[in-house]
């Protein structure tokens, strides 16, 4: 009887963990969702983005609120190198020749995620020469437990708080 209620209590635990990271989205997985989302002036949806409302979209599943212009959020959080650049961190450029005019996600192995005027929601490298002559700033506006989220890192997710995070959406 006691192997019995031990397996499956153990199933019950495997289940609400495959449950709850099965709802939980990393960030990658948020951008691939949206790539390929049409460019639109002032949009905040899935009809179109520009690019600080990809950014506002993107944020919003992960609870994380952020002004509307690129401008603007380039203001908040903390600045960071370019060299200590993470995952979830904000990448701003200057393409109109007068100051932060474009911004992106930052994802990791020097890719950034943004809504280009030209080609909507798309992944570029910060070494393309078009956006390495206009890299101005970086912001990390994550704390450790959001980025912990975003990235889906089994070492420091806490079943508990996915499981929260989703009870509180129902």
């Amino acid at each position: 009887m006691k192997k019995l209620s031990l397996v499956l209590f153990s199933m019950v635990l495997w289940f609400t963990f495959q449950v709850g990271m099965a709802s939980a989205e990393s960030l990658d997985e948020k951008v691939n969702d949206v790539l390929g989302t049409p460019y639109k002036w002032g949009g905040t949806s899935t009809k179109g983005f520009d690019c600080s409302g990809f950014i506002i979209y993107v944020f919003k599943h992960y609870k994380i609120e952020l002004p509307r212009t690129s401008k603007s959020q380039a203001k908040i959080g903390e600045k960071v190198s370019k060299d200590d650049l993470r995952p979830g961190d904000l990448v701003f450029f200057n393409t109109n020749g007068v100051n932060i005019s474009h911004a992106g996600i930052y994802l990791g192995n020097g890719e950034f995620a943004h809504s280009s005027s030209s080609r909507g929601v798309r992944i570029s490298k910060m070494n393309e020469a078009y956006y390495a002559k206009r890299y101005v700033t970086a912001r990390r506006i994550t704390s450790s437990g959001d980025y912990s989220h975003m990235t889906l890192d089994d070492e420091n997710i806490d079943i508990q708080d996915v499981n929260h995070d989703e009870d509180n959406k129902n």
